[in-house]
């Protein structure tokens, strides 16, 4: 992986209150307190991420300042979950329209369209990657239709980017609202991979769900499942609910089906990387397994993903690309190889639960229900038009 420039190291997290930023020019939250872990910042010099690859054990951030540097944080999963992909893709390609040589908007144009292909190739399954990339798409051909400069271009882009970041913190706190709402007053709650604010700009789907729950005075306790093989469950959701002081115990993927036997788990919530029209939902690899087990033992599942997540052109779960990660996640761990040489391998990074184990989706704009079909249709149709 390339460090193009490497900030300061901190250790655990758990151990300190809070981080504040000691660059003037970053344009994220002065203070980071309960849930609000600074994912990624814009900077005058470029987009700087935390490092989730680094996580738990080092604090450590990372600055892209080219959208070919952004494309290279999201391939490789320095930056990762669907809204903040979205997000960072969005700043990638106002950093492709502020570092251009181009002296129109015209001659801008073919660079532009270069520089949306780059970054829509970089994961195929996360649906907010395009949502972000189309609506920076529709800006600039808006923008070049009106004869504006290439100044002015670049000022919205940027501004459009900003735009969606305040957007996706607000949408979690929304669907954190909607969604504690419905979690037990007390007892075990199971979440897979990492739905919190490392996924997004700030507060997290999942894990903004938990922490509005908390906030209401529910009595929650979280089992974070450690979710082979990149382990987000075990290294990252478990180091920002520490941070929060929430109560968390890391489990081994397969020792869910038996603490939902001994009744110690009420309720399941996941976050989303789309979610198709009829409800069928694509997440994390193993998630299929929660929602089946979930249903065996008669507790709720449920899904939290904010309203880009919804891909409406998506009839059913079927025709969800599925990415297919690099065997190396699965072969080694730590830079040790665990598997004989020469051994067949298999990594998809997601698989899709169909709508049906589905107890319900916490959006922004409210809970839905089955059937998924119609309630999402009905619920789109009732939004306010931009």
């Amino acid at each position: 992986m390339r460090y193009w420039h490497h900030f300061t190291h901190r250790s655990h997290v758990a151990s300190r209150p809070g981080w504040k930023s000691n660059r003037p020019s970053a344009r994220l939250p002065a203070v980071y307190t309960g849930g609000m872990i600074p994912t990624l910042a814009w900077t005058e010099e470029g987009v700087r991420f935390i490092d989730q690859t680094r996580l738990p054990l080092e604090e450590s951030y990372v600055l892209a300042s080219t959208y070919e540097q952004v494309a290279d944080v999201i391939v490789t999963m320095v930056v990762r979950g669907a809204p903040a992909i979205g997000v960072s893709a969005a700043y990638g390609v106002a950093l492709g329209a502020l570092r251009t040589k181009a002296a129109t908007p015209a001659e801008f144009a073919p660079e532009f369209e270069r520089v949306c292909v780059r970054l829509a190739g970089t994961r195929p399954t996360a649906v907010n990657l395009f949502w972000a990339i189309d609506r920076m798409k529709g800006l600039f051909a808006r923008l070049l239709a009106s004869g504006a400069s290439l100044a002015h271009i670049q000022e919205k882009l940027l501004a459009e980017a900003h735009a969606m970041y305040d957007e996706d913190i607000a949408a979690c706190k929304a669907m954190g609202a909607h969604g504690g709402a419905q979690l037990p007053a007390e007892g075990g709650v199971l979440t897979h991979c990492n739905a919190g604010a490392l996924a997004t700009c700030g507060y997290g789907t999942a894990l903004g769900v938990i922490r509005s729950a908390v906030e209401m005075g529910k009595n929650i306790r979280v089992y974070a499942d450690e979710t082979r093989p990149f382990l987000q469950g075990a290294r990252l959701t478990a180091w920002e609910l520490m941070a929060d002081g929430i109560d968390t115990t890391v489990i081994c993927d397969n020792m869910a089906a038996s603490l939902m036997r001994q009744g110690l788990i009420k309720a399941a919530v996941v976050g989303a990387d789309r979610i198709a029209a009829n409800g069928d939902t694509a997440n994390k690899i193993g998630t299929y397994n929660v929602a089946i087990l979930a249903k065996e033992h008669g507790i709720p599942f449920y899904v939290a993903a904010p309203w880009s997540t919804i891909d409406m052109a998506t009839a059913t779960g079927e025709a969800i690309p599925i990415e297919e990660r690099p065997a190396i996640e699965v072969t080694h761990h730590g830079g040790k190889q665990l598997t004989p040489h020469g051994v067949g391998i298999r990594n998809p990074a997601f698989d899709v639960t169909p709508a049906k184990y589905i107890t319900a989706i916490f959006t922004e704009r409210g809970v839905l229900r089955a059937p998924y079909g119609e309630s999402l249709k009905a619920m789109e149709s009732s939004a306010p038009s931009s």
